[in-house]
């Protein structure tokens, strides 16, 4: 067990550091590492958590690397592999966070993102490949999951596509033919203990991407308790965006210009310690759903919906990432190297990155 909670360790904390790109990106990379090349988990297995955690509220990628670490070392495991993955994101925001307060500004990154994005996106069709026979067992799967990207794109909800695409697969297995900013003094008033609830409500009810947590964010901190201004908060998401690990990470950033170190340790954990007693109480359901006919067939739906959805997001990524020959070479070389090596994604994104930065020096 001892060898086991080190290799999850080990496995997170590098995942925190090359994540790059969004929960996509992560949910693609953990695949390549815990499923194509350690095998700790099967395709389907990584599907069902995928989609379990899709039900639930809070950081998706997260917590699937929660679910997948007790998978491997139980509730030690639970844990580490959490605060892992979450810890070097942590760390790169509060110290962007602190530079933030000095000198009123965060370093520059668009050439470190010019050279990772297109290899991210590389990898994410990567795993949808791997992952699409798994999903799309037949024609309803199929179905489904080309309605859910279509749906995605169209700008539907993105739970109320998981919920349709679960309930569509099980009606019609259960029920054939049912259907054809400078750091400041604390303006909290040393009221820490309001800081950290806020966030502990906002981890535990928010669904949906970076968007959705800037409307949380905006209505608690800058509306109603008037803690933050409004380029405090957009500058705290585009912090969360360029920095590795997760987006709810942004919660350190606006921690810390509220209330310095204490504000962005209790927002960090406010926000994400949800994640950690939903998984919890989630790992005891997965195998109960996957081994009951209506709520199995749910399950089907929604992994297939789940991969449409990481597609749709891929897609928009795409644009953003391929602005030139390079990105495009970038993109290609990373896709070639997955088909036809077992090479960890960790050093495509290391190598991109030294090419993004010296290709905008030149």
């Amino acid at each position: 067990m001892k060898r086991q909670l080190a290799e999850v360790a080990v496995v997170f904390l590098r995942l925190g550091v090359v994540g790059f790109g969004g929960p996509a990106a992560h949910i693609a990379m953990m695949r390549d590492e815990l499923v194509r090349r350690r095998g700790w988990v099967t395709d389907e297995r990584f599907l069902d958590l995928m989609g379990a955690v899709n039900l639930i509220p809070g950081p998706n990628s997260t917590e699937l690397a929660i679910h997948l670490g007790h998978d491997r070392a139980r509730f030690r495991g639970l844990v580490v592999a959490g605060v892992c993955f979450i810890f070097p994101a942590f760390a790169i925001v509060l110290a962007l966070a602190w530079a933030y307060g000095k000198y009123g500004s965060t370093p520059e990154m668009a050439g470190l993102l010019y050279g990772i994005k297109p290899v991210v996106v590389s990898i994410v069709v990567w795993a949808i490949a791997g992952l699409l026979r798994t999903a799309v067992k037949g024609w309803l799967t199929g179905v489904v999951a080309v309605g859910a990207l279509a749906a995605y794109l169209l700008g539907v909800n993105e739970l109320l596509i998981l919920a349709v695409g679960g309930l569509a697969v099980m009606a019609v297995r259960i029920r054939p033919g049912f259907l054809a900013i400078p750091y400041f003094p604390d303006p909290t008033g040393g009221d820490l203990a309001r800081l950290f609830l806020t966030f502990l409500k906002i981890g535990s009810v928010l669904y949906g991407s970076g968007y959705v947590l800037l409307a949380f964010l905006e209505g608690d901190f800058v509306s109603r308790l008037g803690w933050l201004t409004q380029q405090q908060l957009l500058d705290a998401i585009s912090i969360g965006q360029v920095t590795p690990g997760p987006v709810f990470t942004t919660a350190t950033f606006v921690g810390y210009v509220i209330a310095g170190w204490p504000g962005a340790v209790l927002a960090t954990i406010g926000i994400f310690l949800p994640s950690f007693v939903l998984v919890g109480l989630l790992t005891r359901l997965v195998v109960y759903i996957r081994g009951r006919e209506w709520s199995s067939a749910f399950l089907d739906g929604v992994n297939a919906t789940a991969l449409a959805l990481m597609a749709g997001v891929t897609l928009q990524l795409a644009r953003e990432a391929f602005v030139d020959p390079l990105t495009v070479v970038l993109g290609v070389v990373a896709l070639v190297l997955q088909w036809r090596t077992k090479l960890n994604t960790a050093w495509f994104i290391v190598v991109a990155a030294v090419i993004g930065l010296v290709a905008q020096l030149l």
